[in-house]
């Protein structure tokens, strides 16, 4: 593909033009959205890409999703970034597109909300909203980091999903008084939420790619958490909440991180912060960075098996990692945790201070003990009790499974 990029509406003119980034920045040219996007993400849209005739099908919905009206909405009552109207964001949006080498700009409006958001959406065409709350919040090198992010939104094919997610979230308000109406579209709803917040991880991904400034990409979403204060911040505090997130409380604090996160579009700021620093240390990143990457030329040779093989993989190493509480009980439980009634009730009532393994309280009888009192004869010193002498032999009686003291 050549340089020349086509503005969807956004200038004014319509005509074409070759445009490069501000500073400079690495391109990637024919670039594929496997390359930034999230596991989890990615193995959902192969299968669903894979899938001949699905996209069709939901094109076809086009006439009960509300897309033309959202356009006529924003056209009508939003400004249009163009080179007359917020030029700046204009050649940021531009500047975007040229790095990520997408052809077609999208349309970009600006939206009168003090709350700062960013979505694409659109069926046919994607179109990127960014309201004057994030404008008036983010300075330039964030907000590059952001349209980065919408523009990666465009390329990965989520502004399709994300139409259709807002489309059966206004439905499920209003089928809410039907009986059982609503438990079928809250199911779509919960499902598409929980894949759109791996999306997100996935266009924060892009939006470094974009900016290629770790720092700017921390800082915004830092804001995005504490408005505009940022002299009162610090990144490395703000990545410690994260931590201290994941790894602090036990099974309840675990199962209320679960129902926090499932009304939610977006993961909580601290968590996506962490994610993106943690990317940008691998080496997948580095070699993207050298120009070792997927193109989109290569896109259909994708195999679904090995996108699904390349997700589960990621869901073991995560739970493998993982501090968190339910995460650990997981650990215990698959690596043959003895008495699972114990664990979840100590797990659950905070009276679990002991973990399998420990040393007993004084006055307790020790877990590898036999009901008489002798112990187990591997443990013992020659000499030291009655098992060794011949006499006393138990034979029969072996170590069962309750003997065994669980693995850490």
């Amino acid at each position: 593909m050549s340089d020349t990029h086509e503005t969807g509406g956004g200038s004014g003119t319509g005509d074409a033009r070759e445009h490069v980034p501000s500073r400079e920045r690495r391109r990637f040219p024919g670039i594929s959205s496997r390359a930034y996007e999230h596991p989890a993400d990615r193995s959902a849209l192969v299968a669903l890409r894979k899938l001949t005739g699905f996209d069709t099908v939901f094109k076809a919905m086009s006439g009960l999703l509300p897309e033309r009206s959202l356009r006529l909405l924003y056209l009508s009552d939003s400004v249009r970034v163009g080179d007359r109207q917020f030029a700046h964001l204009h050649d940021m949006l531009r500047d975007a597109c040229y790095i990520l080498d997408l052809e077609r700009v999208p349309a970009m409006y600006v939206t009168q909300n003090p709350q700062p958001t960013a979505m694409c959406i659109g069926m046919d065409a994607p179109i990127i909203v960014i309201s004057t709350g994030l404008v008036e919040l983010l300075d330039e090198e964030e907000m590059r980091a952001v349209i980065g992010h919408e523009v990666g939104h465009a390329l990965s094919g989520h502004s399709v999903y994300r139409t259709i997610l807002l489309f059966l979230t206004s439905l499920a308000m209003k089928v809410a008084w039907i009986p059982l109406g609503n438990v079928a579209v809250l199911a779509l709803v919960t499902a598409l939420r929980e894949w759109f917040r791996k999306s997100e991880l996935s266009a924060d991904r892009a939006g470094l790619l974009v900016g290629q400034d770790l720092r700017a990409s921390m800082r915004g979403l830092m804001k995005l958490a504490g408005g505009h204060h940022l002299h009162e911040m610090n990144v490395d505090a703000f990545l410690e909440q994260a931590e201290e997130y994941e790894s602090s409380g036990d099974l309840r604090d675990s199962v209320l991180k679960i129902m926090n996160m499932l009304p939610r579009s977006h993961p909580f700021t601290t968590v996506r912060a962490a994610e993106l620093k943690k990317w940008a240390a691998t080496r997948d990143y580095q070699r993207l960075m050298d120009g070792h990457y997927p193109r989109r030329d290569e896109d259909g040779d994708a195999s679904v098996s090995d996108s699904i093989r390349e997700s589960a993989t990621h869901y073991a190493e995560s739970v493998r990692n993982s501090k968190d509480p339910l995460f650990a009980f997981v650990r215990d439980v698959a690596g043959g945790a003895g008495d699972l009634g114990s664990k979840l009730r100590d797990r659950f009532t905070g009276a679990g201070g002991k973990q399998g393994g420990e040393t007993p309280d004084e006055g307790t009888t020790p877990r590898d003990e036999r009901q008489d009192g002798t112990e187990r004869a591997q443990d013992q010193q020659p000499g030291d009790g009655p098992d060794e002498r011949p006499g006393n032999e138990r034979p029969g009686n072996d170590d069962g499974p309750g003997d065994t003291p669980p693995q850490r």
